[in-house]
């Protein structure tokens, strides 16, 4: 590991210039917000889980409720990680550090293929959430929501949480009368949840597998990974030693229940198991209530989607501005992107998110679900690895938060998430793989060669640390 990083804070050139630090406004509720924000409980329930419901009917919510305990064990590694090196660029900053700097590359390029490619699939989803008010193309709708979202990425980061925190009250809301109307309606019993069926083909059912389950873990780590936007928060995060830790497991803690709750009445209201299989949540809505019922929480999931827009673009225009600021990229792409706007925000940033999300919405996303669900896959192994790391030389000194039974959980983590990893669609690995391989070639060929110029990781000096 020659090419790692000795200390937490020493790792530009001294002659560098000062790197720009983003601003401390918002304490542990505000960043609760904003990261709950980002797990977007209300539209991840309505647009991601019916995937999860055709891949594994009645088990899915076991398969939450596994993919839930898994993400306790990664919440703790990002909640030491996170706090041991609290920068903008997440999980690029903590694996470059510790585990060396083309494992942060590879973790960066990993990031930003979830940094494209999931707000504009979840935007598209208002589209059928309008609806009962106005009919517009999938595509459309999804470009306005991303337009509109880096329009709010530009303000104050705090002007966000307070917005951001409306709408997520009224996720709250809308998943909760989801599970009130499912239990009221129950068909099944509570045993179905442990009894694995799944619709096929001609009206038959079939059993579901474990190794089903297994390959539906990526889906479902994918469903409440949001979580780790409090390590990309954490230089706006007041006292963050602390309130990254507190952000994270607050977050998995609410996101779960706000998921798992209503997924399980779900499952035990669905009139069939065809109904059930075929994830129509809107549809289960209207059977067991009435239009202005069914109205109502189709505009609190639209409002959801917008909401979960807005938190993505402000993560990730984080990510590609602490990416600029370690000199990523050639001289002029770095400036521009690491310029900061009148309200503190990197604007520049939150556009190259932005505008091109809005373009993707017109482009055929269907094998995108699959290949997130690789990329956040191998990004939770990639911070277990480097979760071995986190105790060692200077870093042992550094008075972080500190997770209970390491390092049996991040190697308990790396063997799971390598599973997952193996139990995956052929295609959606090679696409993964494709992407990380060009990206490798771009760190050999440019970064590498320029490694005293170029992908300068660096940690903000900071009082509050």
């Amino acid at each position: 590991m020659t090419d790692t990083l000795s200390a937490p804070h020493a790792l530009a050139p001294q002659t560098e210039p000062v790197p720009q630090k983003l601003k401390r406004s918002i304490g542990v509720v505000g960043g609760t917000l904003l990261t709950l924000s980002c797990v977007t409980p209300a539209s991840t329930l309505f647009v991601v889980v019916p995937d999860l419901f055709d891949g594994v009917g009645t088990y899915a919510a076991l398969t939450i409720a596994i993919g839930s305990l898994l993400c306790i064990g990664v919440a703790f590694c990002y909640s030491e990680l996170g706090t041991l090196i609290p920068s903008a660029g997440g999980e690029y900053a903590i694996v470059s550090t510790l585990s060396g700097r083309l494992a942060g590359w590879l973790v960066f390029v990993l990031s930003l293929l979830v940094v494209m490619i999931v707000p504009p699939v979840i935007a598209m989803g208002t589209a059928d959430y309008l609806a009962p008010l106005v009919h517009i193309p999938a595509p459309i709708a999804g470009a306005g929501v991303m337009l509109l979202a880096t329009l709010a990425g530009l303000l104050d980061l705090r002007a966000n949480a307070w917005i951001t925190g409306i709408f997520l009250v009224l996720e709250v809301i809308a998943a909760g009368i989801v599970a009130i109307l499912g239990f009221a309606h129950s068909e099944r019993g509570v045993g179905s949840l442990l009894h694995g069926q799944v619709a096929a083909e001609g009206g038959s059912h079939s059993l579901v597998t474990g190794a089903m389950v297994v390959s539906g873990l990526a889906i479902a780590l994918f469903i409440t990974q949001g979580f780790s936007t409090a390590v990309y928060l954490s230089e706006e995060l007041e006292n963050p030693r602390k309130n990254v830790a507190r952000t994270v497991l607050a977050t998995l803690a609410i996101s779960t229940a706000v998921i798992l709750v209503p997924v399980v009445a779900i499952t035990l209201g669905a009139g069939d198991l065809e109904t059930l299989t075929g994830g129509d949540i809107s549809g289960m809505i209207a059977a067991w209530s009435n239009s202005a019922v069914g109205t109502f929480i189709s505009l609190c999931v639209a409002l959801a989607i917008i909401n979960a827009g807005i938190v993505m673009v402000i993560q990730n225009s984080r990510v590609l501005f602490a990416s600029a600021r370690d000199k990523a990229w050639p001289e002029p792409v770095n400036n521009a992107l690491s310029r900061l706007g009148r309200f503190g925000s990197p604007w520049v940033a939150t556009l190259v998110v932005g505008v091109p999300g809005a373009a993707l919405c017109f482009v055929n996303l269907d094998t995108l679900y699959g290949v997130t669900g690789v990329s956040v896959t191998g990004m939770y192994l990639l911070v277990a690895v480097a979760a071995l790391f986190s105790r060692r030389g200077a870093h042992r000194e550094v008075g972080a938060w500190r997770m209970p039974l390491w390092p049996a959980v991040p190697v308990v983590l790396i063997g799971v998430m390598a599973y997952i990893l193996y139990m995956q669609d052929v295609e959606y690995l090679l696409w993964t793989g494709g992407i990380t391989a060009v990206a490798t070639l771009y760190w050999a060929l440019y970064l590498r060669p320029r490694k005293e110029t170029r992908w300068l990781v660096s940690i903000p000096e900071d009082e509050q640390l």
